[in-house]
């Protein structure tokens, strides 16, 4: 796409110029798109201005001195009660004058579109339209109740004598009445006429009608000041300090409240919560009950327990001690209090360096010396970065122990705690005793700030050291602090923007120059834009992600409603992630140990990669030893836009940790400025994808003549296996006659029928249903039903029952209860003449003769009988005596133990290998199988057949439809040709096989450490979630005609980490709420979707919360201690 892809399509476009109007004026609909009467829009105006109305009288009756002001407002919000509760009851009335059917009342943004019919003035569909209703009957009586709290107050702020007197202008005085009551019309039209849709959405759907609350708010925020300023501040300050001098009137009880209850509120409550649950249970409950919740991951025991109470006891020692005998002194150059600031500084110090040497960059900005350089290999990082290791454990005793009592030590010998304590000092001080563990960092880092004001400034007349305590200034601090790093952030992700927009040629606009322009023109403007967004803590969105900046809806850090991980777009790929992320969180929870994620704050975000996974991680909690993150997992399938951010993602990353054998110490960062910062690699155990074309080795003759009698070899051992380990369920010889039966069932037809039909799936056309072209028969049936009710079962008649070969255009007859038990797609196939080759029904099928084993033990051994009925001719069944690999037999059977049995004979083995019928079982069913995969050609299979042979898709045939008939042989021959695929594959690439053992060391390394099936499987992610070590995959690109392997081999390997600009991706998520919530833009090549390499605008997209985003996983919160 280019860069002028419209932002808006021209549907689009229309519709948002219809409801941009109605947000501004807080809902009248005056551009409706179709004609409508004028009284439409006359009685929008009538009740636009009604408040207006109500508001005048009373204004009237004040200025002619008939009534005092708040008569005046009790007279005004009366009338307009009373209108806002008549109009709620004309709706409902007119919504009972109306049919039944009735649309439900639910806030839809496409009912904007849709067109009404009008027959009056004061008719049902024109209150309808006009006044759409409450949902509920309590918001009827509510929002009518607080309609006239609004008028009224509003009658009140706004007579004019009063702001005469504030302004003491006349011209003043018109212009804020008539804006002002504007501004009361807009929000009583919204509270109870209709409310319009708001630019800044959080969620869909309103189901509470919160929505229509939000312009009252701020306008009773606005009026409430003039109001609250003096009573409820001064009733919060009395009513605080009494109730605190009441309850705690000792200061060194405060002392120890406040570091008490600091850090239990640092601490993990929910886990903790839920380990004291679990415990419980397990005490009380029956012994199912324990065995249901063992598998669940217990973070907090018995050795957290005692470490936290320990941590509780000395912090509470320390700080009334320090208070009670050395907290007394003022703050001065050589007090208490200054020498525990000096060691806050060197903390502070030490804890930025020992951070900072941990990642690739020293602070984002220059090559890291210590850190190791073209890590590509676990072990050769692991190595390299055992020094740090040690580093980072020393780090994290510092920030865990150390700086926490320092700061606690620091606390407690102020002064401004040896006084009577006010709220001013509650307030400061209950927060820094809990900042000190949850956030231990940003607190060491406000106090230096502190003590180094005070260490400067010693003069006590100051107004910093005389009007304000320790506490507030920790406070204002910590506010400052906080809103300068936002104001960065923020800043540079809209230098970013603005710079792009031309220095990018895909982003570059036609009004990309005059855009440029304007903010350069008016860059104080953009200034005090960021700085207000940052303020207000809220997003700097950026319209349509172009350089048009507006402060967004003030939002939490998540930026998005519900729980975390609470839906996502789950695929095939999802189970890659599923499988990674608990290793991925393990090594996480070293890395933020360790400092090596930098300064990790809740709303912080990093993404990871490795080869084609892309992990979308975001910070959601973090408090004393622990760290709550939510994990995304981003598409697999590339797009072109996802994949032009991806590989800048690679770029970025591959700079970092992978080319850097050459580079200069201090070297700077290349891509300094981006959004995305490397940060560090961490080793995860997962899958690595490898995919090979298979030229050469899958359409080489020789390897393809190989095939067949190796897949003979890998059937037997298969059947042996198979026979063997059914044996163990046996407990002596003689019980193998009972068990027969019970162990190999016959199967029914049905199944067979099911089987084919899947098979033939690609060669055949599929019949959704027959019974559409009957009318009450079936046309397919031979007789009438009822000539067949009284019909007995073959059993019944002591009849043995025919074998069905199931080809489509031959004529069966068959008992008609079975043909009633047909599905119409096999009725269809008997009748339907496909030109197959005739079939003999008269002939009955052959009664196989009952098999004398010369070894009692050969029965442990046996072959199903049903599964040597396969209709082959007898020269075949010579043929494959001559084919039969003996050798390979007796090496098969020499390899069992027959551990199971209790009693044996020490020449069971001899035994079993010199057994002539086990022998002719088994070429039975070899000769089955191969008849049907292969057929009885004795030609070299094609690439073409071996590939549909691989995926189970072969052509039908006599044999294969045979063979699907027995789903469990079936099964067996499918996974036996596989095995066999990749043994040739093995072959070709490591050599020919030497000798038998060698061989069954291949098969029993299939059989347990890998999966050789089909991506598609269901197996397939069994066998990902289960974690075995190897699996493989054929695969064909009918594009360029290739076959390809895909290989997945579990180990561990480095994942790469990055920090990403959290404000960049609030303001993208927040534009992409506006644009989809609001302006209803949902086009999938729409302008703020496509490519931007500098923003990764594409993946931030993906990774939001659906419906707006659609990541493939979403994790529920992960709690990862760091203790």
């Amino acid at each position: 796409m280019g860069p002028d892809v419209p932002l808006l399509n021209d549907y689009k476009q229309e519709f948002f110029l219809k409801r941009f109007p109605q947000t501004v004026l807080g809902g009248p609909r005056f551009k409706l798109g179709y004609c409508a009467p004028p009284y439409i829009y006359v009685n929008q105006i009538i009740l636009f201005l009604t408040p207006w109305l109500w508001g005048g009288v009373g204004t009237l009756l004040y200025q002619l001195g008939v009534m005092k002001d708040f008569c005046t407002a009790a007279l005004s919000g009366g009338l307009m009660f009373v209108t806002a509760l008549a109009l709620q009851m004309t709706n409902l009335y007119a919504k009972q004058k109306t049919v039944t059917v009735e649309r439900m009342q639910i806030q839809n943004t496409l009912t904007d579109e849709d067109e009404f019919e009008f027959s009056s003035c004061v008719g049902s569909e024109t209150v309808k339209f006009i006044i759409p209703g409450k949902k509920y009957i309590i918001n009827t009586v509510f929002h009518s109740l607080l309609a006239g709290v609004l008028c009224g107050l509003g009658t009140w702020y706004l007579l004019p004598n009063r702001i005469t007197l504030l302004y003491s202008n006349i011209g003043g005085t018109v212009v804020i009445f008539v804006f002002g009551w504007v501004t009361i019309c807009i929000g009583e039209y919204s509270l109870i006429i209709n409310t319009a849709a708001e630019t800044a959405t959080f969620q869909a759907l309103d189901t509470y009608e919160i929505t229509a609350l939000m312009r009252p708010f701020y306008i009773f925020v606005f009026i409430a000041v003039d109001l609250a300023h003096r009573l409820l501040v001064m009733f919060l300050i009395s009513a605080g300090t009494a109730i605190a001098s009441y309850f705690i009137p000792s200061p060194l009880g405060v002392i120890l409240f406040m570091t008490g209850f600091g850090f239990i509120l640092s601490l993990n409550l929910s886990e903790i919560g839920f380990a004291f649950k679990h415990t419980m249970i397990s005490h009380l409950a029956s012994s199912k009950s324990k065995n249901a919740h063992r598998g669940l991951r217990i973070q907090f025991g018995w050795r957290e327990f005692i470490f936290y109470v320990t941590v509780l006891t000395f912090a509470l020692t320390e700080a009334g001690l320090l208070h009670q005998f050395a907290g007394s002194s003022s703050f001065s150059q050589g007090s208490p209090q200054a020498i525990a600031s000096y060691i806050l500084i060197l903390l502070l110090v030490m804890m930025w360096i020992l951070r900072e040497i941990q990642r690739v960059y020293l602070f984002g900005v220059f090559r890291n010396p210590f850190y190791p350089k073209d890590v590509r290999t676990v072990a050769v990082f692991m190595e390299k970065q055992r020094r740090l290791m040690k580093v980072g454990v020393v780090r994290r005793i510092l920030l865990t122990l150390v700086s926490p009592f320092a700061m606690i030590a620091f606390l407690s010998l102020d002064h401004s705690l040896q006084n009577l304590h006010s709220v001013s000092v509650s307030i400061g001080f209950t927060r820094m005793f809990r900042m000190v563990w949850q956030n231990t960092e940003n607190a060491l880092l406000d106090m230096v700030v502190v003590s180094a004001a005070q260490m400067l400034a010693f003069n006590p007349d100051l107004w910093w050291n005389r009007s304000l305590d320790t506490g507030i200034k920790l406070l204002l601090v910590g506010l400052l602090r906080d809103r300068l790093l936002q104001f960065l952030s923020k800043l540079h992700f809209a230098i970013a923007i603005l710079l792009t927009s031309w220095t990018e040629k895909k982003q570059r606009r036609r009004s990309s120059a005059a855009l440029i322009a304007l903010n350069l023109a008016f860059f104080p403007v953009l200034l005090a834009l960021v700085a207000v967004s940052a303020l207000l803590s809220s997003p700097l969105l950026p319209l349509f992600t172009l350089p048009v900046f507006l402060v967004g809806f003030p939002r939490p850090l998540r930026s998005w409603p519900g729980p975390a991980g609470g839906s996502a777009c789950v695929c095939s790929d999802t189970v890659y992630y599923r499988q990674l992320v608990p290793g991925l969180a393990a090594a996480l929870q070293s890395a933020l140990a360790a400092g090596g994620l930098g300064l990790s704050l809740p709303g912080s975000h990093y993404l990871c990669r490795f080869q084609d996974r892309l992990m979308w991680i975001l910070v959601l909690e973090k408090g004393f030893t622990y760290c709550g993150v939510n994990i995304k997992g981003l598409e697999l399938q590339e797009t072109s836009c996802h994949a032009a951010e991806a590989h800048r993602v690679d770029e970025i990353f591959e700079m970092a940790f992978e080319h850097q054998e050459h580079t200069r110490i201090l070297s700077p960062n290349p891509h300094f400025g981006h959004i995305l910062t490397p940060c560090t690699v961490v080793p995860v155990r997962l899958y690595s994808d490898a995919r090979n074309v298979l030229s050469g080795i899958i359409d080489s003759h020789e390897n393809l003549k190989h095939l067949k009698d190796d897949f003979v070899k890998v059937l037997v051992w298969m059947l042996v296996q198979y026979c063997y380990k059914k044996s163990k369920t046996w407990e002596s010889p003689g019980s193998a006659n009972k068990n027969k039966q019970g162990s190999f069932p016959e199967n029914q037809h049905s199944g067979a029928v099911k089987g084919s039909r899947a098979l033939r799936e690609e060669d055949s056309f599929s019949i959704d249903t027959v019974e559409d072209w009957t009318d009450d028969s079936d046309i397919f049936d031979f007789e009438p039903s009822s000539r067949t009710r009284d019909r007995k079962e073959p059993g019944q008649l002591g009849l043995t029952p025919k074998v069905h070969l199931s080809i489509p255009g031959s004529i069966e007859t068959q008992s008609q209860d079975f043909l009633q038990e047909m599905s119409p797609e096999d009725k269809l196939n008997r009748a339907v003449v496909l030109g197959l080759p005739a079939v003999d029904k008269g002939k009955q099928p052959e009664v196989l003769p009952c098999v004398e084993f010369s070894c009692s033990y050969s029965e442990l051994l046996s072959i199903p009988e049903e599964w040597r009925t396969a209709p082959v001719p007898s020269s075949k069944v010579s043929e494959m005596r001559q084919r039969f690999p003996e050798e390979w037999y007796h090496f098969v059977l020499s390899q069992l133990d027959f551990f199971h049995l209790k009693e044996k004979p020490s020449s069971l083995l001899t035994d079993l290998m010199k057994d002539k019928a086990l022998k002719e079982l088994y070429i039975h069913g070899v000769l089955s199988c191969c008849f049907g995969l292969f057929g009885l050609d004795n030609a070299v299979p094609a690439p073409r057949h071996v590939f549909r042979a691989y995926t189970g898709g072969i052509p039908w045939s006599a044999g294969l439809d045979w063979l699907t008939g027995k789903p469990e042989l079936f099964q067996l021959a499918l996974k036996a040709f596989r095995y066999t695929f990749k043994l040739m594959l093995d072959k070709a690439s490591l050599g020919p096989v030497e000798n038998f053992k060698e061989l069954v060391n291949y098969l029993e390394e299939y059989e347990s450490d890998w999966y050789i099936g089909l991506v598609s499987d269901l197996e397939w992610q069994q066998a990902v979630l289960q974690e075995k070590p190897y699996l493989f995959s054929l695969g064909h690109d009918p594009s360029m005609g290739i076959y390809t392997g895909r290989v997945l081999t579990l180990q561990e390997l480095l994942v790469q980490v990055g920090k990403l600009n959290a404000e960049a991706v609030r303001g993208q998520w927040a534009n992409l709420s506006w644009e989809l919530l609001y302006a209803t833009n949902d086009d999938e090549e729409r302008y703020s979707i496509q490519a931007h390499p500098a923003l990764l605008r594409n993946l931030t997209v993906q990774a939001a919360d659906p419906p707006l985003g659609y990541p493939v996983y979403s994790s529920q919160l992960l709690q990862l201690p760091l203790f």
